[in-house]
């Protein structure tokens, strides 16, 4: 298949599986958008222009239009076919979506049109990625918000993750390196804006399942490196482009 993007890594079988799964949908989705609609520290935008960056299959429409209300939605994905499927997603779910074809790098949107950005379990898949923060800065308005929820190289780099998935690991990135990126890009946040999730399906090396069976007690947040990372970060009111 040829894909938007010269640099774009193949997901796997099971991957493809997943971004259909109710798991996926309900479980990884529903959950982090709820999070990061948590984490704003003023009212949300009436009516925003909300650009999907990644949007894969589409799974995300529903959530995204039950929780922001976007006057307008846009889709952005590298691979035609989950596009096709995204359009498809969005016929089913009767909701209004912009589709575009392009890597996240190289993002066909003018300057500073979109309100926000939402950039869900996208980052670590991408290789260029300081090129990318700096496309989605681009095009956000002053006062805007990137929306950004990730997976930590704690959780990337482990057996059972690269056995099931694909990704670059040499831009993966812990929590820390994360957020320090979207802050040197000139984005703006306090503590009260990240949170830190510690779900069953991100816990490194087993999903959970020694804590589930009781044979193991889950580590308290500052004892354990962070699996996931959650930020509402804001492009200042001023400083331009």
């Amino acid at each position: 298949m040829s894909y938007l993007s010269d640099n774009y890594v193949e997901e796997t079988r099971f991957g493809l599986w997943f971004l259909r799964s109710y798991t996926w949908q309900y479980r990884v989705l529903r959950v982090a958008i709820d999070d990061l609609s948590s984490l704003f520290s003023e009212p949300l935008p009436s009516n925003p222009v909300l650009l999907d960056a990644g949007c894969g299959q589409g799974k995300s429409f529903k959530h995204l239009q039950q929780t922001f209300m976007p006057g307008r939605l846009i889709g952005v994905d590298a691979d035609p076919h989950s596009l096709n499927q995204s359009r498809e997603e969005a016929v089913y779910q009767g909701i209004a979506v912009e589709l575009i074809g392009s890597d996240c790098a190289t993002l066909a949107v003018p300057d500073a049109s979109v309100d926000l950005l939402f950039c869900h379990q996208t980052f670590h898949h991408l290789v260029e990625q300081e090129k990318t923060l700096a496309e989605f800065y681009r095009v956000l308005k002053p006062g805007g918000y990137l929306l950004f929820a990730e997976s930590t190289e704690a959780y990337i780099d482990t057996w059972v993750i690269r056995w099931l998935f694909r990704h670059p690991m040499h831009v993966q990135k812990s929590a820390a390196q994360y957020l320090e990126m979207i802050r040197r890009q000139g984005f703006e946040f306090g503590p009260q804006n990240v949170s830190y999730p510690y779900l069953w399906w991100s816990r490194a090396k087993d999903l959970g399942l020694l804590e589930r069976l009781g044979l193991r007690q889950p580590k308290p947040f500052g004892q354990r490196e962070e699996t996931l990372v959650n930020v509402v970060a804001r492009k200042p009111l001023k400083g331009g482009v």
